[in-house]
């Protein structure tokens, strides 16, 4: 008798473990470069300073904790919504070890001081050469994995994850183009110049946010949220208009990281009014999702998975309302280069980003390794408590830090002097720099409450493989 086909969760568990380790790495180093900003003596020696930690510390959480999540969860969830095994298994198995190399490289290269100088493409041309390829890799076994699907319909997270696994190839390919000029030290020149270099740097940027740290995401939601409610998408006609609105509006909002300066005016409106727009698609989303839970409000009593994705849709639609605010010019002008960015990045970092992959990962380990659930619900509860505080301490911190940079820095005196030196401004930061330690503090500990959960599940489990179920008539969800 031929045995039955069973889904390809070995590359799922690799990812899904190393999202853990690093969300624990990245936030760790998150959490020294705010200690250097209170107590600059912490600055001992330069490869361990902030200029050489803070990249680190962006590229960790973003491509090693959210990419590894974005990859585990993507595979799962094609397996499972398309009724087949993995396309290419061992291109799957070159995906996590080149990933891991990535990664690795990273973590060796931007202490040493290499660097590109491109905010969230700071990595050298070696190393771009590797993303692209590992990338290109990951393209051919998503969608060949939908190519092969068992049936008719493509579930809309495939949609929100497809979207991003080909946005991020064109942001990063486009953006990355530059001329080498030595393989060690590694060295190169952007293929671009001045405002048009600048201009292509936060296309992508901005990119990254809107295809990495949202599309990608959106992804674990439309898929996590309904199963962990056990209800269906509030509207799926809905879930489909937020897809294309997004996906059209998104590319065109870069410019407004660009007000005031050399860019063209006309561009400067076009990136602002773009942001605008995009307010109406994010916030569709998110009440989709939290519609989602109509009829099944009660579970939020009892189910700490199901707070991580609701909380975290919260904190999506608070971040997209906030970002469209602060790409206005006016407000931009207030906003620009102070500490109220930096609220509104971990606002969606940590608030969105973080949340979601945590459910998402709660809800899969378990069922990677053959548990009913993870070892400890309570402990669930108790990280979703740290980190929640954590969040609310960190960016309420950095916007009342935010607007009062802005407004010092703005104020004159009546002969038209400035009324405040730099050096006040950044004396009265201080007070606020420790509670964004200490929110910083809160979510590191959650995420090492998250390693400890997961390192037991899997010690009270065994790894195993699901098998291949076969679609449901006029139903494609698994």
């Amino acid at each position: 008798m031929q045995s039955q086909a069973t889904y390809n969760y070995k590359v799922v568990r690799q990812f899904a473990v190393m999202t853990v380790i690093w969300g624990v790495v990245g936030m760790l180093v998150g959490v020294i470069c705010a200690a250097q900003l209170i107590w600059p003596d912490l600055n001992v020696v330069e490869w361990l300073s902030y200029g050489r930690l803070r990249p680190l510390h962006t590229n960790a959480v973003i491509f090693a904790f959210g990419g590894c999540a974005l990859i585990s969860t993507s595979y799962y969830v094609v397996q499972r919504t398309c009724h087949t095994p993995l396309f290419a298994p061992k291109l799957a198995a070159f995906t996590f070890w080149g990933w891991q190399l990535v990664i690795l490289l990273a973590a060796i290269t931007l202490p040493m001081g290499f660097t590109s100088a491109k905010e969230y493409a700071e990595l050298e041309w070696p190393i771009d050469i590797l993303i692209a390829v590992v990338w290109v890799s990951y393209a051919i076994v998503f969608f060949g994995t939908i190519v092969q699907r068992k049936t008719s319909h493509i579930y809309v997270a495939n949609w929100f994850y497809g979207g991003f696994i080909l946005a991020v190839a064109l942001l990063h390919i486009v953006n990355s183009a530059e001329v080498p000029v030595s393989f060690w030290p590694m060295k190169s020149y952007s293929a671009y110049a001045g405002a048009q270099d600048a201009m292509i740097q936060w296309w992508y940027g901005h990119n990254a946010v809107g295809f990495f740290l949202t599309a990608g995401f959106l992804g674990i939601m439309y898929y996590f949220v309904p199963k962990q409610a056990g209800r269906p998408v509030y509207s799926y006609r809905l879930s489909v208009v937020h897809f294309w609105a997004l996906i059209f509006t998104y590319m065109w909002a870069g410019p407004h990281h660009l007000h005031y300066t050399a860019l063209p005016d006309w561009t400067q409106s076009v990136g602002m009014l773009f942001s605008l727009i995009l307010l109406a698609p994010s916030w569709g989303g998110m009440i989709n999702g939290i519609m989602t839970l109509s009829g099944a409000w009660q579970k939020l009593r009892d189910d700490p998975i199901l707070k991580f994705l609701v909380t975290s849709l919260s904190f999506y639609g608070m971040s997209t309302f906030e970002g469209p605010m602060m790409a206005i010019k006016t407000v931009n002008a207030l906003s620009h280069y102070t500490d109220w960015t930096v609220g509104h990045v971990h606002s969606g970092a940590l608030g969105w980003v973080a949340m979601v992959s945590i459910g998402g990962l709660y809800y899969m380990i378990p069922r990677l390794y053959g548990r009913a659930e993870m070892y400890s619900v309570r402990l669930i509860n108790t990280h979703f408590w740290i980190a929640t505080i954590g969040v609310v301490l960190y960016i309420a911190a950095m916007w009342i830090s935010g607007v009062m940079q802005g407004m010092m820095w703005r104020a004159t005196n009546p002969d038209g002097t400035l009324t405040y030196a730099f050096a006040e401004v950044v004396k009265d930061t201080y007070p606020f720099y420790m509670i964004r330690l200490a929110g910083g503090l809160c979510f590191l500990t959650g995420m090492v409450i998250m390693a400890y959960n997961m390192f037991m599940t899997m010690a009270a489990g065994k790894a195993s493989d699901a098998p291949v179920l076969a679609p449901a008539a006029g139903h494609a969800h698994a």
